[in-house]
């Protein structure tokens, strides 16, 4: 009898490209976060971030308000609700990827110690 084959990983994509993953996972650490503070948290240059952030906006990730702190321009950045769903869900699925991994290493025999 053979064992079903596991289903596809339901990884987001978008979430899922290691740059992107790490600014969506800074964000979800706070409320918003101004563009600097997250281009030296996640060390990407500023022209990556600027790519990453429109790519996560335009997928409705991450929304960016604009403004100045006294003369000078600022940009602030914050996760959506969607984006902290498609976050929780794309970990959720590494999880489950990590859990199925563990078990299935747990039940192949083990070699003899001392080899």
């Amino acid at each position: 009898m053979s064992a079903d084959p596991p289903p596809a990983p339901a990884f987001d994509e978008l979430i899922h490209q290691p740059t992107r993953l790490t600014v969506v996972a800074f964000l979800s650490g706070c409320a918003e976060a101004e563009f600097r503070a997250v281009r030296e948290g996640c060390g990407v240059s500023e022209s990556a971030l600027s790519k990453v952030v429109s790519t996560l906006e335009a997928a409705s990730y991450v929304k960016v308000r604009r403004g100045y702190v006294g003369k000078r321009p600022r940009t602030w950045l914050r996760l959506t609700p969607e984006g902290r769903h498609a976050l929780a869900a794309h970990l959720a699925e590494l999880q489950r990827i990590a859990a199925r991994a563990i078990a299935l290493g747990a039940a192949l025999p083990q070699a003899p110690a001392g080899g």
